[in-house]
This record gives C-alpha cells, structure tokens and sequence, in this order.
C-alpha cells in the first residue's frame, strides 16, 4: 500500500462488503491507521477471517453477518456496532454484486437483486449511521461506486452499471443534505482493480493510459484519504480511481 500516515485511533468504522476484495483491504487499511472496525459481509467465512487478521496485527475488529438489501437487518447491525464500540465515525460501503447479461435477457429478479444490494443497500446502510452520526456530531461515508456508472460503459451489466449511477447520484444528494450535520459524503469509483471478484479479460491494458491494473490496496488509500482530516474540505464527489482510463 502507498505511504500514506494518518491516525484514526478512538474512531470507529463500518465496512460492509469486507470479506473480500475491496472491501477486504478497505477494512485492513482502516485498521492499520488505528480504527476500530466492524466488519460486515453476506458471507459470515469471509467476515471471520478479515476480522481475525485485523486482531492477530494488534487491532480491534468485529465480525457482523448480514445482507444490507434488507432494512430489517440493518437496523440491528447498527445497534450492535454502537454495543460494541460506542459510536459511528466512518461508514464504508463496499457491499456490491453483478450479474452478467445482456439488456435484452436481463431478468427481473437479476436486476431487483442487482439494485437492492448495490443501490437499496448503501442508502439503507447510510440512512441508518447517518441519523447516529448526526446525533453524534458528524462523521464520513464513503461510497464505492464504479466508472461504469459515471463515464465508461461496462458490457452485459447494465443492472451493475445503473446501480452505480444511482450510487453516485445518492452520494451526491447526501452530501448535501448532511453537510450541515458535518457529514462528509463521496464516492470512489474504481475500475480495472486486480480483485478476485472482477473478471480479468475485461481488463485491457491498452486502454489504461499507466498501463497495469490496479489494487485493492490503492483504492483503500484513496478511502482512507477521504476519511481523513485531510480531505476535511472534500464532499461530494466521485473519485476515480482506474489509471486514468476515464479521462476526458
């Protein structure tokens, strides 16, 4: 990971997604810079096995097991993080699916469940932290959102890639509705991300004006930024984050 010092000791964070990928490395970096973080993931494996890394280097890590498309399910997990650590300061919400199919042969099922994670899942998960961090003075929310749903087209994804657009868009209104609340919102949208939940041959080298594909661990800097007094003046914007495939 780039060489990027900030202390976010006595904070509290929440990823969800964190079992893998992204969201793995989010919740790493965050526990390396002294957060205190609460590990949520569909897949209750993933989310031990993160959190347990998090311990065996010395940091206090939480394990949570939900499915953040369900507000009835959300609402608990809010509650245990308070239980467990007393307060919200940084959400992360990394918790993302896909399904591969074209426009045309796109079910309905697909895109609702598309949709219910990508899009119903961040807002639900934001709405829910927010109201405690309003009530507790403010914090960051960081949502990761995808090229796909700002400049570059992503083939067979348009669930994924309509999803992400709503992302962006929600990013933006929350920004501006809790700035008052001293809430700082964005998203990063990554894109051609060495992760083992991205699919390699849509990757091209050639399109990437640095060349290479990028890391979990270089989107993590970028969140970790954005969590930090560092971009204490940043709110509401979608960070790219794809080697400059994006640019004008």
């Amino acid at each position: 990971m780039p060489d990027f010092s900030v202390d976010f000791s006595g904070r509290a964070a929440l990823v969800t997604g964190a079992g893998k990928g992204i969201g793995r490395a989010i919740a790493l970096a965050l526990a390396r810079a002294g957060a205190s973080v609460f590990i949520n993931d569909l897949n209750p494996d993933n989310a031990i096995r993160v959190t347990q890394e998090i311990q065996q280097m010395g940091g206090r890590a939480v394990d949570w097991q939900a499915d953040v498309s369900n507000k009835l399910l959300v609402g608990p997990m809010i509650e245990a993080m308070r239980d467990a650590f007393g307060q919200i300061d940084i959400v992360v919400n990394a918790a993302g699916v896909e399904k591969i199919s074209s426009f045309i042969k796109l079910d309905e099922w697909d895109w609702r469940r598309v949709m219910d994670v990508n899009l119903n899942g961040t807002f639900f998960v934001a709405q829910l932290a927010g109201r405690v961090m309003a009530d507790e003075g403010g914090g960051v929310i960081v949502n990761i959102a995808s090229t796909a749903g700002h400049t570059l087209p992503r083939p067979d994804s348009v669930a994924y890639v309509a999803s992400k657009a709503g992302v962006i868009g929600l990013t933006k209104e929350m920004a501006h509705e809790l700035a008052p609340y001293n809430i700082r919102v964005n998203a990063v949208c990554p894109a051609n991300i060495d992760a083992e939940d991205e699919r390699p041959e849509r990757i091209k080298l050639d399109a990437i004006p640095q060349g290479r594909r990028g890391t979990p661990e270089e989107v993590a800097s970028v969140v970790t930024f954005l969590c930090s007094e560092a971009a204490a003046y940043i709110t509401g914007q979608a960070i790219h984050v794809d080697g400059g495939e994006s640019m004008p």
